[in-house]
């Protein structure tokens, strides 16, 4: 969908994100689709073998987990004091950084946070936010952490 998409996962980061991301869809009137991506549940070792199915695929809600994103995204816009014109909440499967640079495809602008870690937090991006800025199919902003 055109517009700007964000990816969040319920991270201090991807809050400001959203935050940011809201702010700037008000001000150009476009839609935003906040994204969150479930990693693809880890499979038993036996699986390979005798093909044991994932129990966490069965009580895996796509119903539910859509309804925690837009949750997330209506308690930001309540801080930020933003009014979105439209706002889609969208829940998938699969590797983040892989979801996002697809979903990027359809997208005016992608927005993620950046998250580091160790001792130099601060300098680094986190993996995902490093392969979208590296694959994505539109332009990205890598919202930074507070400093």
């Amino acid at each position: 969908m055109p517009g700007i998409l964000v990816g969040v996962d319920g991270s201090d980061d991807s809050r400001r994100a959203l935050a940011w991301a809201m702010r700037e869809a008000v001000q150009r009137h476009v839609p935003l689709t906040v994204m969150t991506v479930r990693p693809d549940p880890a499979q038993p070792v036996t699986q390979i073998y005798w093909n044991v199915p994932g129990l966490s695929e069965r009580s895996y809600d796509l119903g539910l987990e859509r309804a925690a994103v837009r949750r997330f995204a209506d308690e930001v816009a309540r801080e930020s004091g933003e009014t979105v014109p439209e706002l889609i909440a969208d829940v998938t499967t699969g590797d983040p950084a892989e979801e996002l640079v697809k979903a990027s495809r359809n997208a005016d602008m992608l927005v993620v946070g950046s998250r580091g870690s160790g001792v130099f937090a601060e300098l680094l991006m986190g993996s995902v936010s490093s392969k979208v800025a590296h694959h994505a199919a539109c332009p990205i902003v890598i919202v930074p952490g507070p400093r």
